[in-house]
């Protein structure tokens, strides 16, 4: 899948969540809308700085230390506490910050499978462009 898949992952959440905002906006309510960005947000965000994480201390020449610690003080408190904000936060019901928090992984589930099934449809055919197999 390679490291563009978290890229294309953040970018399809960002669009789906700015599409859905103003249909949320008027079929759920303004508070309940905004629990839903505001989680998918923060999701985003923690997706973001996960994988940055990962590729500062999972190198091939070495830990990145000064970035690792970086992020590490940036992701655990301050994204950890926002995030509690919002958990705790009495005009935000729970189930919709859930799918809010949980847009960024149901896209990854989606992309992965989509790709999975589709697959034979990206397999070369024989005049070497991609294509179906009849």
């Amino acid at each position: 899948m390679g490291l563009g898949f978290i890229d294309r992952t953040l970018r399809t959440t960002g669009i789906l969540l700015l599409v859905l905002l103003p249909f949320g906006l008027y079929y759920i309510g303004i508070y309940p809308a905004l629990a839903v960005f505001s989680g998918g947000v923060w999701g985003m965000l923690n997706l973001i700085f996960t994988a940055a994480l990962v590729r500062a201390t999972l190198r091939p020449d070495g830990v990145d230390k000064k970035r690792a610690l970086g992020l590490a003080i940036f992701k655990f408190p301050l994204l950890y506490g926002a995030g509690y904000f919002l958990a705790t936060n009495h005009r935000f019901d729970p189930l919709y910050l859930l799918a809010g928090f949980s847009a960024s992984l149901l896209v990854m589930l989606l992309k992965a499978l989509s790709g999975s099934l589709l697959k034979v449809a990206d397999r070369p055919t024989e005049s070497g462009k991609a294509g179906s197999v009849a």
